[in-house]
């Protein structure tokens, strides 16, 4: 079963590497862009076949391990 994951930084939390690809699409003439705020995408293939179990397993990863949970967000967008 594959499990998409997206790992964002928290609101409140500056984004250097976001501010960076922001400046510079602005000198690439793409200048209607408000703000630019980078993160993270996992594609996880697990062995479990049972959804809700899998789902719980990917969730427990990103607590451990996958996302920060003082600056990050994580997001499990697609089970199938």
């Amino acid at each position: 079963m594959k499990i998409s994951v997206i790992i964002t930084l928290k609101k409140d939390v500056l984004d250097p590497q976001g501010k960076v690809i922001h400046q510079t699409l602005d000198g690439m003439g793409f200048d209607n862009v408000n703000q630019v705020r980078q993160g993270k995408y996992f594609e996880i293939d697990t062995k479990e076949d049972d959804p809700k179990k899998a789902k719980d397993k990917v969730e427990e990863m990103c607590k451990k391990l996958l996302a920060n949970l003082v600056i990050e967000n994580f997001k499990i967008i697609e089970v199938n």
